[in-house]
C-alpha cells in the first residue's frame, strides 16, 4: 500500500468518526448540553486532521508518476 492509499483510507476513516460526532452533538444539543459540546469539540478537532490529510493528499497528485 502506497502513501497516498494510506491517507485516502485514514481520510475516510476520520470522516465517519466526524459524521458521527457532529450527530451526536445534534442529538444531545436538547438535552445534555455539556455532551453536545464536548462532541462538536472533538469534531472540530478531526476536521481540522482531515483537512491536513486534505492537503498532504494534493501533494501526491501533483506528482509525476514514475
Amino acid at each position: 500500500m502506497n502513501r497516498y492509499d494510506t491517507i485516502k483510507k485514514n481520510q475516510q476513516k476520520l470522516a465517519r468518526r466526524y459524521k458521527q460526532l457532529m450527530e451526536q452533538a445534534y442529538n444531545f444539543r436538547q438535552t445534555d448540553s455539556e455532551m453536545s459540546d464536548i462532541s462538536e469539540f472533538q469534531a472540530i478537532k478531526l476536521l481540522n486532521k482531515l483537512n491536513r490529510l486534505k492537503y498532504l493528499q494534493r501533494g501526491e497528485s501533483n506528482l509525476p508518476v514514475q
